[in-house]
């Protein structure tokens, strides 16, 4: 049975949050439980969901306070004991809002046992101009253990003509294995008119977005496959890792991004996990 803790607490003199969550799943009888959850305002989890059967649990993250403001820290840990199988996703878009002079930050630490797999599936971050704002995540596998994640970053709100010309991004992931690091990623844009132009940047695009999978070598067969769902007009890249492969996409399109990340995601599915695609409800309403 699941354990659930909830408490509130918002800081002095700025009004930050300083919001946690902690998840554990555990698998027994066939079936991936959340055995433990814990959080701190405004962060929360719903219910688990079983879409797709007892074998892989759901969990939707949600943000109650509706954005991040300068000064806030959000810290999440999810733990994956040994042949858990669990899917992680928001229920909205993430909103990073214009600095009042402090930076926001969110950490996520996430720990895969034996034989486990997380599928971490944010929805898309909204980066406002002017804002200030770092994530540091970091995935620790065991033997066996197996993780797809992906980050979709919009740069301004580009529906209204905006730009990220002033501020600061940073993304830090690092994925280790027994001591050695199998993949680190380190992004920091700083918002210029510059830089946002730049093909060293963001090269006149409003979206960036990452998904990488380890677990093992991958054949160049699934590299190839993985290039061939791309069907859009953005900028993409798939490149082979020791231990897995990555994706990159550079465009002006959620919509184009998501779909070819999803398509990759389902390959994932049916080459290294023998299940098929099932898109969490929440992307559906």
């Amino acid at each position: 049975m699941v354990q659930q803790c909830h408490s509130q607490t918002k800081t002095e003199p700025n009004q930050s949050w300083h919001g946690k969550l902690n998840l554990v799943y555990a698998r027994a009888q066939g079936e991936t439980q959340l055995i433990h959850s814990q959080s701190q305002a405004p962060l929360k989890v719903q219910r688990p969901f079983y879409p797709e059967g007892k074998n892989v649990c759901h969990s939707v993250i949600l943000h109650t306070a509706g954005g991040i403001v300068g000064g806030d820290r959000l810290s999440c840990n999810f733990h994956l004991e040994p042949d858990a199988q669990a899917l992680i996703t928001t229920a909205t878009a993430s909103k990073i809002y214009r600095t009042n002079g402090l930076q926001a930050k969110q950490t996520i630490n996430i720990q895969i046992d034996a034989n486990a797999c997380l599928e971490w599936l944010p929805q898309e971050t909204i980066v406002f101009n002017s804002a200030l704002y770092r994530q540091d995540l970091r995935v620790e596998l065991a033997t066996g253990a197996s993780y797809l994640g992906w980050e979709i970053t919009r740069f301004g709100r580009t529906a209204r003509g905006e730009k990220f010309v002033q501020g600061e991004w940073r993304s830090h992931t690092e994925i280790w294995q027994q001591d050695k690091p199998l993949w680190i990623d380190r992004q920091w844009l700083p918002g210029s008119d510059k830089i946002f132009h730049s093909p060293h940047g963001l090269n006149g695009q409003a979206i960036a977005g990452s998904l990488v999978w380890v677990k093992g070598a991958v054949s160049h067969d699934i590299i190839e496959k993985a290039r061939e769902l791309w069907h859009g007009e953005g900028e993409v890249g798939v490149t082979r890792l020791e231990h897995g492969f990555l994706c990159r996409y550079r465009g002006s399109s959620t919509t184009e991004v998501r779909n070819w990340f999803i398509s990759v995601w389902q390959l994932v599915r049916v080459s290294f996990l023998s299940r098929v695609s099932c898109l969490p409800r929440v992307w559906q309403m």
